[in-house]
């Protein structure tokens, strides 16, 4: 599902990107980059994300949260340093 989402997620009127990681133990973590709020929002309405959401609650995870935040700066190193 995480691989459908994502290519679905790249169709999307303001995405702008994805990262994921998860750990031997099955911790993981996805971050999405959109454009604006309304491109979360619609995000958040599509059908199969819908689903996912759904599978997520009641299957796959005990505990999950949601962030939304604002990135107003990235850099990495050493040359952004």
């Amino acid at each position: 599902m995480a691989a459908k989402l994502e290519e679905l997620a790249g169709k999307q009127p303001g995405f702008l990107g994805m990262e994921t990681t998860r750990d031997q133990q099955g911790f993981g973590i996805t971050v999405s980059y959109w454009k604006d709020k309304e491109s979360i929002h619609a995000w958040k309405g599509q059908a199969t994300h819908l689903l996912a959401q759904k599978l997520g609650k009641t299957r796959w995870y005990e505990h999950y949260q949601l962030r939304i935040a604002k990135v107003e700066r990235a850099c990495g190193g050493p040359e952004g340093r």
